[in-house]
């Protein structure tokens, strides 16, 4: 799991609106990516509806924002369309991303355990290190926390 300072793990993956996004390459300006559990949750629902209410925010301060799970592009691209979302959406189908920022964790609901997405914010800063972790996320009130982080840089 990435710590404060350290580079971000690099990746490259699927993007809704086509083509791919390269972590690397979006080095000269902060990144937020915002792992959530699925698509079409309450929870999930709610923080991507957030990001994209704030996407212009977030662009004027200088930042990219990217949510991030393990559903198919085809579910994205639903969720997506079905809440007129404006953030990007990247699938981590094969999940090593989700793996190599730590947030694939083995979770308790019920007293049934299952291993799953914790939602979980990370920002990048331009050099492409970790500047902020944000574990065990409470939707509300978090996106303005991370815009408010953003503009601080």
């Amino acid at each position: 799991m990435p710590e404060l300072s350290s580079p971000a793990p690099d990746f490259t993956l699927p993007v809704t609106g086509g083509g791919d996004v390269t972590l690397s390459a979006l080095q000269g300006a902060p990144v937020v990516l915002f792992f959530y559990p699925r698509d079409d949750t309450p929870g999930c629902t709610k923080e991507s509806i957030g990001f994209s209410e704030h996407l212009e925010a977030f662009e004027a301060a200088g930042a990219k924002v990217f949510g991030l799970s393990r559903d198919t592009m085809a579910k994205h691209d639903k969720f997506t369309a079905k809440h007129d979302l404006t953030v990007p959406l990247l699938s981590d189908e094969e999940g090593a991303v989700t793996e190599s920022y730590g947030v694939w964790v083995e979770k308790n609901m019920y007293g049934k355990k299952s291993m799953g997405i914790e939602r979980a914010t990370y920002l990048i800063d331009a050099a492409g290190n970790i500047a902020k972790i944000w574990r065990k996320v409470k939707v509300a009130g978090h996106v303005e926390e991370v815009l408010e982080t953003v503009r601080a840089l």
